[in-house]
């Protein structure tokens, strides 16, 4: 059986995973009869939104904690994943990947990323070993992968995606249906909630992602 990381950030859209990206993810890879390994890093999130208000709050929560509402509980500390021990990596998107994953959110292309995301995006990389980015999480891809200059898409954002190209990334315009590959670094990108707004055609666009990523194996 095929081992895939799926990396997450927390749980909800403002301030941690985007839920819908990340079942349709785990339900795809599954259908696929792989089996999906969720990971976080062990840290509190950059801050908490009330998802109903939009407004943040002063309490303070754990990315590995909320992320593990989605997984059931079963989640690695991103620490103490090895490569080796993976057959690809999916990045589900949601404002956790620019606020916890990294920084991207409030440093654009001046944006750190944590030091174990680093880690294991680098090192799945090196080993070529695909990886698939959802939303906004290939803005971490191109600051990780900067010196490989990676092709993504985040959809059709311009911010943004001069945000990317500003980190050595090639960004291309895609639609929330279809997916961009970049063959040489291995690399399968769809915009997902970026774009939207339909969570069937969100749908679409991960289950080509993670076809691909699967193919690429």
């Amino acid at each position: 059986m095929k081992n895939v990381g799926v990396l997450l950030s927390g749980c909800g859209v403002y301030d941690g995973t985007e839920i819908h990206e990340s079942v349709i993810t785990l339900l795809a890879l599954d259908r696929n009869g792989v089996a999906a390994i969720c990971m976080a890093p062990d840290m509190d999130q950059h801050h908490v939104v009330n998802h109903l208000t939009g407004q943040t709050s002063e309490e303070k929560r754990n990315v590995l904690v909320e992320s593990a509402r989605i997984a059931r509980g079963e989640i690695m500390d991103v620490k103490r994943v090895r490569t080796a021990d993976l057959d690809a990596l999916i990045m589900p998107g949601g404002f956790g990947a620019a606020k916890n994953l990294s920084d991207f959110a409030i440093k654009g292309n001046e944006a750190e990323v944590h030091p174990e995301v680093r880690r294991i995006i680098a090192e799945m990389a090196d080993a070529g070993k695909p990886i698939g980015a959802i939303c906004i999480s290939p803005a971490v891809l191109a600051k990780v992968l900067e010196d490989r200059h990676p092709q993504v898409t985040i959809g059709n954002d311009l911010g943004t995606a001069e945000a990317i190209e500003a980190m050595g990334g090639r960004h291309t315009v895609c639609d929330v249906t279809d997916i961009h590959v970049d063959f040489e670094n291995k690399l399968v990108t769809t915009p997902a909630y970026m774009i939207g707004p339909d969570i069937s055609k969100v749908a679409e666009g991960i289950e080509k992602l993670i076809n691909k990523i699967l193919e690429m194996i």
